[in-house]
């Protein structure tokens, strides 16, 4: 009997590879040189060849390594948007790099192999290929958020990051065990197969397996109650890594969710749909709430990041295509404005006089307090931050406002107003903690010495590439939701 040998289409995972040759390049190289300028335009040139590379794929619809990876332009959508939190974490990085004198290559290479789990993540086809995605991405992190071995908050967060991702890890794959066992495989499409033709109907396995997924997805996305750790290791991991960690990682995600719940499972999605109206308020709310408390700003953008994704939970709950590509815009407005709004943090800590270890967590340069006359001292840094603040708070016309707006009005499409009146009533509360930000940088004298605060073109370019995506997607929303209504499987 002849054995034909299985084909691999080495294209559909040309975007993997050239993030994940470039990190490996970066080790090689930083055996001969920790020169930080030359390791991170090894990063942004290999995160650039990967974009180019997606760019050049739309359109294109094709699965390889017999249906492991699926390339579709829902993958390519999800790609750029991972590849653009990346890049802006890489310019982000550099000023941290140099002030912390940390190993820089390992640091950049974690960054490029972390990226590449989010790409697995999202252009999975199987169960298992998901699940290693979501690995290699947990272990780069886990790493990464303990860069400042000195710094018991940097070595707490990474810590307290490990031990969530453990048993966020169980319960994904406890999950897939559960959907295996009620379809006999992990492969999405023959799941899928098996589910249409009625023979999974009424299957407490398969009910199980998806409530699992939802776990452990959850605690990858900050939903409550599986939001414990975001706080603190938001607070104690370096601040790019932060940013990376709540837009990057938050993509992927959601893009599982929407690739695996939604796709995959059929019908069974319906009987979740009621428990995601529940978890998308309780986790706007309690995010929303527990934000007007804090003084420091990394604790309160974490908690900014749970409300969000109570959000994008809306799309999930009303379940029409709508809703859907308005999640993705979601997605993609939302890490313009976080990337920027962590970036200015990020500038604060990079320009400190004072770069001991108790400045990491409780500084002053970190609580609202210290951003007072900001807008007087550094007017073009304290405009950046205030249209982050007026974006992540929804005030128009910045992509933050369009970004509820659809999904709000998806929801009251699909029939779920009250909803949507709960998600707009959330959105009202945001608005004070926002604008409280604002408020101190110009209505307030300095409290902070910003003297040594220069504005630098790495920090620089991040936070103004951040402003003009996010003018751009709120001057012209439709030209984004035309590409993820397209992207949609």
């Amino acid at each position: 009997m002849e054995i034909t040998a299985p084909t691999f289409d080495w294209s559909t995972i040309g975007s993997l590879l050239i993030v994940s040759l470039t990190g490996i390049i970066i080790l090689v190289v930083s055996l001969l040189t920790q020169s930080v300028r030359l390791l991170s335009w090894i990063a942004h040139a290999g995160i650039f060849g990967s974009f180019l590379y997606t760019i050049s794929l739309w359109g294109v619809d094709k699965k390889g390594f017999g249906g492991m990876v699926i390339l579709d332009d829902f993958s390519l959508v999800l790609f750029v948007i991972i590849l653009f939190s990346a890049s802006m974490t890489l310019f982000l990085s550099k000023d941290f790099l140099q002030n912390y004198k940390l190993i820089r290559g390992e640091y950049l290479a974690l960054i490029c192999f972390a990226t590449f789990g989010m790409m697995v993540m999202v252009s999975g086809g199987d169960l298992m290929m998901i699940f290693l995605g979501i690995e290699t991405l947990s272990i780069a992190l886990y790493i990464l958020a303990g860069t400042r071995r000195t710094d018991p908050y940097s070595l707490e967060a990474a810590f307290k990051y490990f031990l969530v991702g453990a048993f966020a890890s169980g319960f994904l794959l406890f999950g897939m065990a559960y959907m295996y066992g009620a379809t006999g495989s992990t492969n999405l499409d023959r799941i899928l197969s098996f589910l249409s033709t009625g023979a999974g109907e009424s299957n407490t396995y398969m009910l199980i397996g998806i409530a699992f997924l939802i776990i452990g997805l959850g605690f990858k996305v900050a939903l409550v109650p599986f939001h414990m750790w975001t706080p603190d290791v938001y607070e104690g991991a370096p601040t790019p890594i932060a940013a990376f960690m709540s837009t990057g990682v938050k993509a992927a995600g959601f893009a599982v969710m929407l690739r695996v719940i939604l796709y995959s499972t059929g019908s069974y999605f319906a009987d979740w749909q009621s428990v995601m109206w529940v978890l998308a308020v309780v986790t706007m709310t309690v995010g929303n709430v527990i934000a007007l408390a804090q003084e420091n700003v990394k604790r309160m953008l974490a908690y900014s990041s749970i409300a969000h994704a109570g959000y994008m939970l809306v799309g999930f709950a009303a379940g029409t295509d709508e809703a859907f590509s308005s999640v993705i815009y979601y997605l993609a407005s939302y890490t313009f404005m976080n990337i920027g709004a962590f970036g200015v943090v990020s500038y604060f800590e990079s320009s400190a006089k004072n770069k001991s270890a108790e400045d990491s967590g409780e500084a002053n340069l970190f609580k609202i307090k210290g951003f007072s006359g900001l807008g007087f001292k550094r007017p073009v840094i304290a405009a950046g931050m205030a249209v982050f603040m007026f974006s992540l708070a929804g005030i128009p016309p910045t992509a933050g406002f369009f970004a509820k707006f659809y999904v709000f009005r998806a929801a009251v499409d699909a029939g779920l107003t009250g909803l949507a009146v709960l998600g707009a009533l959330n959105a009202v509360i945001s608005v004070y903690f926002y604008l409280r930000v604002v408020l101190y940088m110009y209505m307030y004298d300095a409290e902070t010495d910003f003297s040594e605060f220069s504005f630098r073109g790495s920090d620089s370019t991040a936070l103004i590439l951040s402003v003009i995506g996010i003018f751009i997607l709120g001057l012209f929303p439709s030209l984004f939701l035309g590409l993820a209504s397209v992207s949609l499987f």
